[in-house]
């Protein structure tokens, strides 16, 4: 089980990858430590200097379309966001997510709000969020089988170096 509780941070739909993170500040490092500083800057250039651990970023539709660069996923994660909760998803970016350990939430975010009290969990075949501010309570589709594993170990790496290979022998 994963339980997650932390701020919502509000962004809508068609959240690019190249406004998570620019190609301009990917010009001299691509190490997620140093980009974080700018993370999400060309939507709101005071976002990243008012991230908390924990916060969870809430958008709409389409959210991290664009370049398929991993950079986008870890640099989010290096900001301390663990969560992306959105409408949809671009398939490369929800791939890279999983593959890197951030939480890509699918569900009705149309009455979330910046700053709402957010809870997300994922209990075997189940996916809640809960929006304390508004009591509200929404459920997603799942994130089930080898793509939650990976998440529970953190990470595609984390999992692979435990079990030495992407799926682990049946018993």
């Amino acid at each position: 089980m994963i339980r997650l509780e932390g701020r919502a941070r509000r962004f809508g739909d068609n959240v690019n990858t190249d406004y998570i993170i620019t190609s301009a500040r990917k010009r001299d490092t691509i190490d997620e430590q140093v980009l974080k500083q700018w993370l999400l800057e060309t939507l709101d250039p005071a976002f990243a200097a008012s991230v908390r651990e924990g916060d969870m970023i809430v958008a709409g539709e389409n959210f991290g379309c664009g370049s398929a660069m991993e950079v986008a996923v870890t640099v989010i994660l290096a900001a301390g966001i663990k969560a992306v909760i959105a409408q949809s998803f671009s398939r490369t970016f929800y791939r890279n997510a999983i593959n890197n350990g951030l939480i890509p939430v699918q569900c009705d975010t149309n009455r979330f709000e910046e700053g709402d009290r957010l809870s997300v969990q994922l209990d075997g075949a189940e996916l809640s969020v809960a929006n304390y501010t508004k009591e509200l309570t929404l459920s997603g589709p799942p994130i089930a089988g080898v793509m939650l594993d990976i998440l529970e170990h953190g990470g595609l790496v984390p999992f692979i170096r435990e079990h030495r290979r992407l799926m682990p022998r049946e018993q």
